[in-house]
């Protein structure tokens, strides 16, 4: 906006170096460029302002598409001045010239000039294709098309406006379409995170009964060798038990053997003394035989009076002791010569 100031009849005005600014008197213009600074009266000027710099227009509109559903179009459209003079000439940019600000609204023309062209371009390029189609594809091919009845569109070079770029931020269908159009993707991701999920519960249920399985076999091991641990432990037993019964029967057979043995020796020494005993007898009896009755009667009698332990009465009477003591005395003599 300019900035003007009045000293008395006579007002003062400087734009900014990004406004064109063009000053007429009688209907002719009498000075013209950017930035520019000056003297006027306001009795008989009138000053045009135009922006000079890059501006960008953004776009939101609606079209059909080809299945007859409402899509929603995003964008931005940059665009600046080019001739000044000849923008002045086709829209009002004058300036009240007491405040400096404009006093139509040429921007808004412009923008909705550039608007409705690009809305036509995506109309045209929406209404030839589904809404699938649409939303699959691109927004480079929208934003193409736009631009390429925009930028060089002869329309804006009459009016002195040169389109410079055009942006598709999106392209979008109504909320309950896109809902709709969601769910069979949504409907497919949540399948495959199902499909997922079981298939991770699978692989859990498979590890775990690797597991269990691994632990069943483990036990079944474990079981055997302690089955086979009670065999060799009663197989031990049995072996001791064996063992200790077989010693214990060696001790007895030698104990037996010896007993067997001891009493072999004794009863040969036995055998052995009294067959001493019976030749000695058999001997003596030998002896015995020589001798006459009285000797044996008085060995009866000494044998005799050596077994016995009192004698409480003895009679002797002279018919018997008189023989007894002549034939000792006989039996005496001859031993002695002998």
């Amino acid at each position: 906006m300019a900035e003007i100031r009045k000293v008395l009849w006579l007002r003062h005005l400087r734009a900014e170096p990004s406004m064109h600014v063009v000053r007429y008197r009688r209907g002719k213009t009498v000075q013209s460029g950017r930035g520019a600074s000056f003297w006027f009266t306001a009795l008989n000027s009138a000053v045009a302002e135009v922006p000079m710099d890059d501006r960008d227009l953004h776009f939101l509109f609606h079209a059909r598409s080809a299945d007859f559903q409402d899509v929603t179009v995003q964008g931005v459209v940059a665009f600046r001045v080019v001739e000044p003079d000849l923008l002045g000439q086709r829209i009002d940019f004058g300036i009240d010239l007491e405040t400096g600000s404009w006093l139509k609204t040429p921007l808004g023309q412009i923008d909705a000039l550039l608007t409705g062209m690009a809305q036509a371009k995506a109309a045209k390029h929406i209404a030839e294709r589904t809404v699938q189609s649409l939303l699959a594809e691109s927004v480079e091919a929208i934003q193409t098309r736009i631009a390429d009845g925009l930028v060089g569109a002869a329309q804006l070079a009459a009016l002195g406006i040169e389109a410079t770029d055009v942006r598709v931020s999106d392209i979008r269908p109504t909320p309950e379409l896109e809902a709709a159009l969601q769910t069979p993707t949504r409907e497919a991701i949540q399948q495959r995170a199902d499909e997922a999920t079981f298939g991770r519960r699978a692989l859990a249920v498979e590890k775990e009964c690797a597991i269990a399985d691994n632990e069943l076999k483990n036990q079944i091991e474990l079981a055997k060798r302690e089955e086979s641990l009670i065999e060799q432990r009663g197989a031990n037993e049995r072996r001791r038990v064996q063992d200790e019964a077989d010693a214990r029967r060696i001790e007895v057979e030698g104990k037996a053997q010896r007993i067997c043995i001891e009493a072999d020796a004794t009863a040969q020494k036995i055998k052995a003394l009294e067959a001493v005993k019976v030749e000695a007898e058999e001997a003596r009896m030998d002896v015995y035989k020589e001798l006459p009755s009285s000797v044996m009667m008085g060995l009866a009698a000494r044998e005799l009076a050596g077994k016995l332990q009192r004698i409480e009465h003895l009679n002797l009477s002279p018919e018997l002791l008189g023989p007894m003591l002549q034939n000792l005395i006989e039996a005496g003599t001859k031993r002695l010569k002998g």
